[in-house]
């Protein structure tokens, strides 16, 4: 039932923007109670905020698993960045949703994890020689978050980003 309440009101979102949804909207889609609906949750907000917390840990998720079974660290490095690149421009900018989706407790948490992961790629990587060592692997790590996050046009390939990154990288 939580699921689908979320998917209905991400829907809902999207139909009728951030300020166009409300419980009884939520509750005629889910085909449930006003009353049933707010058992589960308190505001919309709150449905958003849970929606987001389920995207992010997906988006962790597929982070790791485009690591899986690389070998070599560089390849791993780069397969990482590309995907977390994809992940990056297919997120909200601006405006009110994102506001409220881009703080508290479980962006801090996926941020530390993609962090985390970032860093234990670049660590291996510097190992290898194939990226520098003058700089600690968790600031290169920021480096690769904010430089990938940063971009503006989300119709916009992000390979030439990602291969920006990786020169800045390089021994």
């Amino acid at each position: 039932m939580r699921d689908a309440i979320k998917n209905a009101t991400w829907s809902l979102v999207h139909e009728h923007g951030a300020t166009g949804v409300s419980m009884s909207r939520i509750a005629d889609r889910v085909e449930i109670s006003r009353a049933t609906l707010y058992r589960y949750f308190s505001d919309v907000d709150s449905i958003l905020v849970e929606w987001h917390a389920d995207k992010i840990h997906s988006h962790v998720t597929q982070l790791r698993q485009a690591a899986d079974g690389i070998g070599d660290p560089v390849e791993r490095l780069t397969a990482v960045l590309t995907c977390y690149a994809t992940i990056a421009g297919g997120e909200p900018r601006g405006g009110e949703l994102a506001t409220l989706l881009h703080q508290g407790a479980h962006l801090a948490q996926a941020e530390q994890q993609v962090l985390d992961l970032f860093t234990e790629l670049l660590a291996s990587a510097a190992q290898a020689g194939a990226v520098r060592s003058d700089v600690p692997p968790a600031e290169l790590a920021r480096y690769c978050l904010y430089a990938l996050a940063a971009a503006d046009d989300p119709a916009r390939p992000r390979s030439g980003l990602v291969r920006v990154v990786l020169a800045g990288l390089r021994p």
